[in-house]
């Protein structure tokens, strides 16, 4: 391992990777963390951080001026015979150890060359050693991913309009961005069918007859907290799942330094729209349905199947999990 950098939101007082990153910089590697001091909740653990982090010589910087750094990423830059190879970690949550017990949240980790080439243009640029042009696979926060999901809802309602196939399914935590919503509006009113898991406050008013009749928003409220942002396209048939750790909501798209990264491939993309959307979408134990209103109604389930779409996946890992341990 040659070097390591790391974006630093919220890790809490107890987190065996900050030791890690503390341990590589003692052990001469070239560590670099973005820590970010205004962390809501978190702001005395990241100035202990920063502090033993320096102490121990990596180098710590503290993003831009004016803007959170709410990224989730993690780059280790290895040594492989003559070549080097970046390995990434992107996710939609903190690297905490008291979230990651409470929350949901997906997390990829790839050597694609392409997305390890932006990582470390973003890496760059969070430290001051550069600026970032034109990323390839990902999208940023507040340069380019408000614009993205505005063009991937357009591809919808084009496709729409042409009698095409069209779906939107997002899940995130709050949903309040005018443009955005608009935008789903339009969508709806062009035929695109549109499913929103929205954990919290949600401007949008779903189911209004000839604004928003394709529109259905749900939140589930669980014994997990629901904290992952997916966004699925059917573009026609090609499906775009993209995972990120922004919101819709202005702050998420121009007040901070966010990251949107695509799952490309079809059996990670699969997984995903199969335990981050689908069981979602179907559960019947702790859904609440948000009216044209403004109210929210818990989902009856009077006699269908019953679902719990967070103890299924339960239940499928732990299955998983026994699975590829048996023969160890």
């Amino acid at each position: 391992v040659l070097a390591i950098k790391q974006t630093v939101y919220r890790t809490g007082t107890e987190s065996p990777l900050s030791e890690a990153l503390i341990e590589a910089a003692r052990n001469g590697k070239e560590v670099t963390a973005v820590v970010e001091l205004r962390a809501r909740f978190d702001e005395a653990a990241n100035i202990d951080l920063a502090t033993r982090l320096q102490e121990a010589g990596a180098k710590v910087v503290y993003g831009i001026v004016g803007y959170k750094a709410h990224s989730k990423m993690l780059l280790i830059v290895r040594r492989e015979g003559k070549k080097m190879r970046r390995y990434c970690h992107l996710g939609t949550g903190n690297y905490h150890t008291g979230t990651s017990r409470a929350y949901t949240d997906f997390g990829m980790l790839t050597c694609d060359p392409d997305i390890g080439a932006d990582v470390h243009d973003l890496f760059q640029q969070l430290t001051g050693l550069g600026r970032v042009s034109k990323l390839r696979r990902l999208s940023q926060s507040p340069f380019t991913l408000h614009a993205k999901i505005l063009e991937l809802i357009e591809n919808e309602t084009e496709n729409a309009r042409a009698g095409k196939k069209a779906r939107i399914i997002g899940k995130m935590n709050a949903l309040i961005e005018d443009q955005v919503i608009q935008a789903l509006y339009e969508a709806s009113n062009a035929g695109v069918e549109i499913d929103l898991i929205v954990r919290g406050i949600c401007c949008l008013r779903p189911g209004v007859p000839d604004l928003s009749e394709n529109i259905r928003v749900r939140s589930i409220l669980g014994r997990f907290l629901e904290h992952s942002r997916i966004f699925y396209f059917h573009a026609d048939g090609d499906e775009l799942v993209f995972c990120s750790s922004a919101d819709w909501m202005p702050r998420n798209f121009f007040r901070r330094v966010e990251t949107c990264f695509p799952v490309k491939d079809k059996k990670l993309k699969r997984r995903v729209v199969e335990e981050g959307l689908e069981p979602y979408l179907e559960d019947n134990t702790f859904a609440w349905e948000l009216t044209p209103d403004g109210r929210y109604v818990r989902i009856e389930r009077g006699s269908a199947r019953y679902c719990n779409a967070q103890r299924l996946l339960l239940t499928r890992l732990s299955e998983d999990f026994d699975l590829r341990t048996s023969d160890l």
